[in-house]
């Protein structure tokens, strides 16, 4: 992500929502995004979960289909400039792994699943950009497929943030099965959305912000739906979502239902989106809600921008952990420094290193005692639950994996950890990360005499100044334990001139 702004001209984003999948393609004009094409299919990813909380083969065939369309499309495009993002649906599933794989093979780009309050930040940052400036607070409603998300913000800036787990596909298929609308059924699941709602209301519910934006699909066709058949002017209010759900409940069935501005691809999912909108007016006291035009597509092409603009929301989010936890930064320092450099000279013979290890060794240096604030006392396996499970904005679930495990791996066996580190971790990163605490465990500013360091598969070999490690008897006992624990895991760690040193070499501490 250090490439500069100007070789990137084009920008693309793809929503792998739980109702539509959607691709963004825009271009790059200073600090301004301009629509170039956008793409859009119906794909309801979320109808094919079943009971069992695995994704049928049928949605995954619509699924893969129209990412190999949209692969087409965005076919020789720099892999910076692409960012797919997977929501609620491959949050759950059961069997989302296998699908991304497959998915990826696809769209012929990598697939990030985000947690819900980083879908929340991503709408709020699209939606932004999408209204006039404004010194006031706003409340930003997004209702998706299988998630509502909700926002507090000003400007550019979400204040506060939340994710619900309800929306127009999961509603309209557990309360309005094959389009059947009732009196009943309608209740029922507004009553479901208000429970849900109240656990949020406090925060979310008017006299915390100055006036209310719905956006993405749900919203946009309830609005457009109640302007043409002359329930409202254009707005979403408790009086024109009155008319259409009595119309609805009408009908009976949505096959039935006449509605001017109702989409095929819509009409599925209306009645539990519409619910969800109603228990959302009545829950937080809404009077009136205009539409964006805004969505996370959006708010994803600011983001990346943002990080190619060196204004990198997991660089702000890692910054805050360290203040929240009280981290030694000048330690942080010390071993992002020479983690670093271990790393380049262990790599420099082999090759383009993996192109995000220098910010995943500085984040994890910056991170990884951030547990000690729980116990000293295996630090190491707090501080990689709390990067597992802690919202970061601006870091993918994988990428918050990916960060926890590399943590988790810094200090102590290494055994231990075989079975929760990815098939893909690379390897040189831990070693380099436990090399750099294994020196600088004094907690002071030394220099490690490194003459050559060089990674070749399950091998690592280290050349250190013999008259250094003389002086230094601790960590020469450290290294010895330290080349042990990589034998034991495979690993084949080999420190020069270590085997020739002799008990009388070395000099008392």
């Amino acid at each position: 992500m250090g490439q500069a702004m100007a070789e990137y001209s084009t920008l693309a984003a793809v929503d792998l929502g739980t109702n539509s999948f959607h691709c963004q393609i825009a271009r790059v004009v200073g600090d301004q995004i301009y629509p170039l094409d956008a793409l859009r299919d119906p794909v309801r990813l979320g109808a094919g979960l079943g009971k069992d909380k695995r994704l049928d083969e049928t949605s995954q065939e619509r699924a893969l289909s129209c990412l190999k369309r949209f692969g087409e499309r965005l076919r020789g495009l720099d892999r910076h400039t692409v960012r797919a993002i997977g929501t609620n649906t491959l949050r759950v599933a059961k069997n989302a792994n296998a699908f991304l794989r497959k998915a990826e093979a696809a769209l012929g780009f990598p697939i990030e699943v985000v947690a819900g309050r980083e879908e929340a930040r991503l709408i709020y940052l699209g939606v932004s950009h999408s209204l006039p400036v404004s010194g006031e607070k706003r409340l930003v409603v997004d209702i998706g497929g299988g998630s509502t998300e909700l926002i507090i913000g000003v400007n550019h800036k979400p204040q506060k943030l939340d994710s619900l787990f309800m929306g127009c596909v999961s509603y309209s298929l557990q309360f309005f099965p094959e389009g059947r609308i009732t009196k009943s059924a309608m209740r029922q699941a507004e009553l479901a959305a208000r429970t849900e709602l109240q656990h949020i209301a406090a925060n979310f519910s008017r006299g915390n912000w100055r006036y209310a934006v719905g956006s993405s699909g749900t919203a946009r066709a309830l609005a457009e739906i109640m302007q043409l058949n002359g329930f409202e002017d254009g707005r979403i209010t408790l009086a024109g979502v009155d008319r259409l759900r009595s119309h609805l409940i009408k009908a009976g069935d949505m096959s039935c239902a006449e509605l001017a501005g109702l989409r095929a691809d819509r009409a599925p999912v209306l009645p539990g989106g519409l619910a969800i909108m109603n228990a959302v007016l009545l829950e937080l006291d809404i009077d009136s809600m205009v539409v964006a035009t805004g969505a996370m597509r959006q708010g994803v092409l600011y983001d990346m921008l943002g990080r190619f603009h060196n204004q990198d929301m997991r660089d702000v989010t890692v910054s805050q952990f360290t203040q929240r936890y009280h981290v030694d930064a000048l330690q942080a320092r010390r071993v992002g420094a020479l983690a670093s450099e271990l790393y380049n000279k262990l790599t420099a013979g082999i090759g383009a290193p993996h192109e995000d290890a220098s910010q995943f060794i500085a984040w994890a240096a910056r991170l990884h005692e951030i547990g000690i604030s729980v116990a000293y006392s295996g630090y190491h396996r707090h501080s990689a639950y709390i990067i597992s499970n802690a919202d970061m904005p601006g870091f993918s679930r994988m990428e918050q994996t990916r960060l926890s495990q590399l943590v988790l791996a810094h200090r102590r066996s290494l055994r231990k950890i075989r079975d929760q580190l990815d098939p893909e971790t690379d390897w040189t990163m831990v070693l380099a990360l436990r090399l750099a605490a294994l020196f600088l465990c004094g907690r002071s500013d030394i220099a490690v005499p490194v003459t050559g360091a060089n990674a070749s598969g399950r091998k690592f070999r280290l050349n250190l100044e013999r008259e250094w490690l003389a002086r230094n008897p601790l960590t020469v006992t450290a290294l010895r334990d330290e080349i042990q624990e990589w034998e034991a895991f495979g690993f084949d760690f080999n420190v020069k001139p270590l085997p020739e040193l002799e008990p009388a070499d070395l000099i008392p501490a």
